[in-house]
């Protein structure tokens, strides 16, 4: 089964073998090693959102080596390192006095506690404040306190903005939210339903959404035909090619409501995958589609 690009960067969830609420820990980190009283100086990356967190905050110049799936920002140093099933001896290569994991997968934690290297298990976010919680996480662990600090408010202000201009009582609007063109969805427990819950908009797979599923359950395009949400949100469009002309052509979506008021959102899959600096650039996508969408 092709996982859904949303929960395939996470943790293990049960039928979709990785999962975003999986990780249903708090914010608070697990570490292998306690967090040196010295700043780190060479930090490996294990982690998309870690990765953009880290330059976001200042402590870029000390990443020496990142996942193969951080591709923000660019000068992030990219590398074969899977985030997934990590190689500890290849993470070894690069010499790292601190390495930054979504999950402690294939021994990571142990191995590297082995050989003395600090560990920080950032998991994935279930709501905005473990999302900014990590940012000061790696703030204090890279001694760049202030600058997080700095980051997170203005990401606070930033996504404050946008849900107070667009408005948060929206109930009168449906969404359907696409992880890829097999239909997999996220319903409203999951961190992506909340930030969408920002709007008070309601959320087509919350019908079907069962405990089994993890919160990301699989529609049939006849029942989102059937739906007719007010604004469809695209989370596929690199991984899947799919945009509004595509979606418009499926067999029964031309009715849909967001086809007929040309509300189909093309969003960059990474953004919408992570919970990182650019979360209110997701937020600011989904306020201007909840704008534009008419009123009833």
């Amino acid at each position: 089964m092709r996982l859904p690009r949303f929960t395939a960067a996470t943790t293990a969830l049960p039928l979709l073998a990785l999962g975003l609420t999986a990780c249903s820990s708090s914010a608070a980190p697990a570490s292998s090693a306690a967090a040196s009283t010295t700043e780190p100086r060479r930090i490996v990356s294990l982690s998309p959102t870690a990765t953009e967190d880290l330059f976001a905050i200042g402590a870029g110049s000390r990443v020496v080596a990142v996942d193969k799936d951080s591709d923000y920002p660019a000068s992030a140093p990219k590398t074969t390192l899977d985030p997934i099933t990590p190689n500890v001896e290849a993470i070894l290569k690069y010499n790292p006095d601190l390495v930054v994991a979504s999950q402690d997968s294939n021994g990571l934690v142990a191995a590297l506690k082995k050989v003395g290297v600090a560990t920080l298990i950032e998991p994935a976010a279930n709501t905005l404040n473990d999302a900014y919680t990590q940012m000061e996480q790696l703030g204090r662990a890279t001694g760049h306190v202030s600058s997080a600090d700095s980051t997170v408010a203005t990401m606070k202000s930033e996504i404050g903005t946008a849900v107070a201009q667009a408005g948060s009582k929206h109930a009168d609007l449906s969404y359907y939210w696409e992880l890829d063109t097999t239909y997999y969805s996220a319903s409203s427990s999951t961190f992506i339903g909340q930030i969408v819950g920002l709007f008070g908009l309601k959320n087509i797979a919350d019908k079907v959404s069962k405990a089994a599923d993890g919160g990301y359950p699989q529609l049939s395009s006849e029942y989102i035909a059937q739906s007719s949400p007010s604004l469809v949100f695209l989370a596929d469009t690199k991984c899947c090619g799919a945009n509004a002309a595509s979606v418009a052509a499926r067999p029964g979506w031309s009715g849909i409501e967001a086809v007929k008021v040309d509300d189909v959102v093309s969003l960059d899959d990474d953004v919408a995958s992570r919970w990182g600096p650019r979360l209110p650039q997701l937020v600011e996508a989904i306020a201007a589609a909840v704008e534009k969408a008419p009123a009833k």
